[in-house]
């Protein structure tokens, strides 16, 4: 932070130190991307943005008339701060994409493979660039009071605490737009995940928003008590040590009411109790689809079912697409091996393969009973754009699909399922699901006594396996359900409601593991009202916007 002491003036004297203020921008990016798993280096998010918002906070606003004149546009140069600041972090976060090359099994030539990953990279980065750039410009559009001002003599205590509310408000509204479109992994309450428990409860009250504000407004904070001693030492005069502490004691009471709420004892109903069983096949992408992958699928995923079912276990969870048939067809799963496996053992099986939908198929999860009959299915609602989706397929489908063979026609399930079981109902989410919080709290909210999440991370490196490991791990804390993870080559895990992973797989490896989970009916705040915060934020910034200006 030395850097600062240079910036003397309202405009940052910004053609002098431009480099220096880059820098800072991509750097603390860099470290909040450090935050997430599987560094985990979560304790940095609670600073890593201060720096970004002192440069915003003190970047030089356009006049009243230039409002007028120009209809709030600032320079290009502006824009590179929060851009290079939202391409560190996401950029880094999100680098296990490039784990999709080589596409070469697919039939996808060397280069086109590189270019086709380095697109998906390229623009999923910048797509979470652009939330941080609009966050900044709604910083200086609203017309916050500059850091600089002073009232009789004195910068403004109140207007600091404004600047924060109405900061954390905006990033906050930005994320939920974000999360209700198609591209969305990187909110910054996942920094958090899986390490600091305490305040991941905070989801309890009102999902990831809540995490995300306290981390947003202890570094807005921050940025504000550096800021104010930066001043008063130009001036001659001491900081105001509140303003130092204040950060710190909020920080602190965050974490107090986060640990109080994981500090309440898992009381759990013997006659709940589920004992789940969980089969990592394995599969390589590069022969899943051929001779050599359906045998060894079929081998891998029978032998694990008749192990488990020996054990004693009520149902077990095999993933994604582990088995790449139409299983809603009967003549396709009669003649399987696991199926013939299901009709001896009695065991119920959730199966994850493909359904049919009029000439579509779905990603799909099927509970088969004892007689080999699919008694519920769930369809994944999030497909992943190019991989198993193309977006605006009437515009540029024929162009895509001259780039890469990836099927194209897969359809999402619909918003509103419900997944019935023999032992109640469940909360399903399969792969991209586990991102999209609020798909979580309304299956929670219908019922849902238990969360069960089967993927195939087979194309990327352990990176995002420890991330996905850890969206799940949110999203059983958040409608305090117990969580079964069934992936292909990891990681597989079971996870109790305050987050604990209680048992979790190797990373391509063959695994069949039981478990004892059990079944809940409560509701959390955030699972009865959603996400009240966002909204409470903004209203309370306009309210204290209109009272300040008065």
């Amino acid at each position: 932070m030395w850097i600062f002491n240079n910036l003397k003036s309202p405009n940052l004297q910004f053609d002098t130190i431009k480099k220096y203020r880059l820098a800072i921008a991509l750097i603390s990016g860099i470290l909040m991307a450090l935050a997430t798993a599987p560094v985990s280096a979560w304790p940095l998010a609670w600073l890593a943005l201060a720096p970004l918002w002192v440069m915003i906070a003190s970047y030089e606003k356009p006049t009243a008339e230039e409002k007028k004149q120009k209809f709030f546009l600032l320079p290009s140069s502006f824009f590179l701060l929060p851009s290079l600041w939202g391409i560190g972090y996401h950029g880094l976060a999100l680098s296990w994409i490039m784990g999709i090359h080589p596409m070469t099994w697919l039939g996808v030539p060397w280069w086109p493979s590189l270019a086709i990953a380095l697109f998906c990279w390229a623009f999923i980065t910048l797509w979470g660039a652009a939330l941080v750039a609009i966050w900044a410009w709604l910083f200086i559009i609203i017309d916050l009071t500059p850091l600089a001002q002073e009232a009789g003599g004195r910068k403004s205590q109140f207007s600091c605490l404004i600047r924060v509310l109405i900061g954390t408000a905006v990033w906050c509204i930005l994320e939920y737009i974000w999360s209700s479109g198609s591209l969305w992994w990187t909110s910054l309450s996942y920094t958090q995940s899986p390490h600091n428990l305490a305040i991941l409860h905070l989801g309890q009250l009102s999902g990831p928003s809540a995490i995300t504000a306290a981390i947003v407004a202890v570094n807005g904070l921050i940025a504000e008590a550096w800021s104010e001693g930066r001043r008063k030492r130009e001036e001659g005069r001491r900081g105001n040590l509140i303003s130092y502490l204040l950060p710190v004691i909020f920080c602190l009471i965050l974490h107090i009411v986060g640990f109080s709420l994981y500090s309440n004892p898992l009381t759990e109903d013997a006659k709940s109790e589920l004992k789940i069983g969980i089969i990592q096949g394995n599969i390589p992408n590069e022969i899943k689809f051929n001779s050599e992958g359906w045998i060894r699928s079929l081998e891998g995923y029978t032998t694990g079912y008749k192990n488990l079912a020996n054990q004693g276990v009520d149902a077990v969870l095999i993933p994604e697409t582990a088995l790449p048939f139409v299983w809603t067809n009967p003549n396709q799963r009669f003649y399987l091996s696991l199926y013939q496996a299901i009709l001896a053992q009695k065991v119920v099986a959730w199966v994850g393969g493909f359904g049919q939908q009029e000439d579509s198929i779905t990603n799909s999860l099927f509970t088969i009973n004892g007689n080999g009959e699919i008694v519920s299915r769930y369809d994944k609602t999030k497909l992943v754009p190019l991989g198993e989706y193309i977006p605006f397929e009437q515009f540029i489908g024929s162009i895509i699909n001259r780039l890469s063979p990836l099927d194209s026609h897969l359809v999402a399930g619909k918003s509103n399922q419900l997944f019935d079981t023999p032992f109640g109902r469940a909360i399903v989410g399969i792969c991209y699901d586990s991102a999209f919080t609020e798909h979580f709290r309304r299956q929670a909210a219908m019922g849902g006594e238990f969360i069960l999440t089967a993927s195939n991370d087979a194309h990327y490196n352990s990176s995002m396996m420890a991330q996905h490991h850890a969206q799940d791990l949110m999203r059983g804390i958040e409608t305090d359900r117990w969580v079964v993870r069934a992936t292909n080559t990891g990681y597989s895990a079971f996870v109790n409601p305050h987050g604990e992973t209680l048992w979790i797989s190797g990373v391509n490896t063959y695994e069949v593991q039981a478990g004892n989970i059990y079944r809940r009916k409560t509701q959390t705040l955030y699972v009865r009202w959603g996400d009240w915060l966002t909204p409470l934020l903004l209203v309370l910034g306009v309210i204290a916007k209109v009272f300040q200006r008065g």
